[in-house]
């Protein structure tokens, strides 16, 4: 038997690493080939462990594998977020992400990952607009005029919100900043007492998510007066943009839903994932069930995804700043 030198062992140890490279490459093409999680860092019920259900379901009937949500909530999300950070980059640990990730940079005075860094970007999947809505008791019925009443009264008109520094509660400082006023933050533990506390008259604004506030303004209880979104909203086309109604151009706060991976998952995978969202929102029964849940779709390209979650970043950092919003 012929006895390999050094040098030749060296080639055929380089040759391997070549060869498990060109392995790791071709990957994605029998991705996924078990159970891949869908992490949410939320408690289930709310909309992003809904839209991460929905999405886990279709991706299981189209790939023949099982996609399962695993919940992870606490800290504002960052439980969650920071057990994927930390995953293997594989394909097979996913984070359902939604526009929090961007806001709580700086919300929180330390975070265990960099929501840069430490992840990439799959795609987005959907979006949901905010909007203002008034009591009915409140003497207003559009944007400009609650701006009006808001110079004439600095200070004391007051909004419910969700919760310091929640995505509805930086959308309305968003809107207070842009447009020069004055208003009386009241927060509470969540949507569903700041939206009681509104229907009773006892906060007469509310910034909330349009899913929510929709019913409560066609029954005659809410006054709807816009949409956060840049453009109107399908669930509610008869209402206009705060950018279009108030007169402040450049006005935008969708709450974005979106998945991501840990850093250094294969492109490949990456980019299978993200053809698999396309194919999955070009569906007529897809999107008719996303928009009866009150999403309304959208997919972009993990490079501009990653984009948007940078510009987000310094976005909502300035508004946190000037708010003076805390979470720790």
């Amino acid at each position: 038997m012929k006895l390999c030198s050094p040098v030749d062992r060296l080639c055929v140890t380089l040759a391997a690493i070549a060869v498990s490279g060109a392995s790791l490459a071709q990957a994605p093409l029998n991705y996924p080939a078990r159970t891949v999680r869908i992490v949410v860092g939320f408690a289930p019920g709310g909309g992003t462990d809904v839209m991460a259900r929905l999405l886990a379901q279709k991706m299981t009937e189209s790939t023949g594998q099982s996609f399962i949500v695993e919940n992870r909530p606490g800290a504002g999300s960052n439980i969650g977020t920071d057990y994927v950070a930390k995953a293997t980059p594989d394909g097979y640990t996913l984070l359902m992400a939604i526009g929090s990730l961007a806001i709580n940079v700086s919300l929180y005075s330390k975070l265990p990952y960099d929501a840069v860094k430490d992840f990439s970007p799959i795609g987005l999947a959907a979006v949901t607009p905010n909007c203002i809505a008034v009591h009915p008791s409140l003497p207003v019925k559009s944007m400009r005029e609650l701006i009006a009443l808001a110079k004439a009264r600095p200070g004391e008109v007051a909004y419910a919100s969700a919760g310091s520094g929640t995505p509805v509660h930086l959308s309305m400082e968003l809107f207070r900043s842009m447009a020069g006023i004055k208003l009386l933050h009241v927060p509470y533990n969540g949507s569903g007492p700041a939206t009681t506390a509104a229907l009773a008259g006892q906060v007469p604004v509310l910034p909330n998510t349009l899913p929510i506030t929709l019913p409560h303004a066609r029954s005659g209880k809410l006054r709807m007066l816009g949409v956060t979104s840049a453009q109107r909203s399908q669930l509610a086309p008869e209402v206009p943009t705060i950018a279009e109604a108030a007169g402040l151009p450049g006005y935008e706060a969708n709450v974005w839903y979106g998945l991501l991976a840990p850093a250094g998952t294969p492109p490949a995978i990456i980019n299978k994932l993200n053809a698999e969202i396309e194919r999955l929102l070009q569906q007529r029964e897809m999107r008719e069930r996303m928009v009866s849940l009150g999403f309304e779709p959208l997919r972009d390209t993990p490079a501009a995804f990653g984009e948007l979650i940078k510009s987000d970043i310094q976005k909502w950092g300035k508004v946190v700043r000037e708010s003076g919003a805390k979470a720790d």
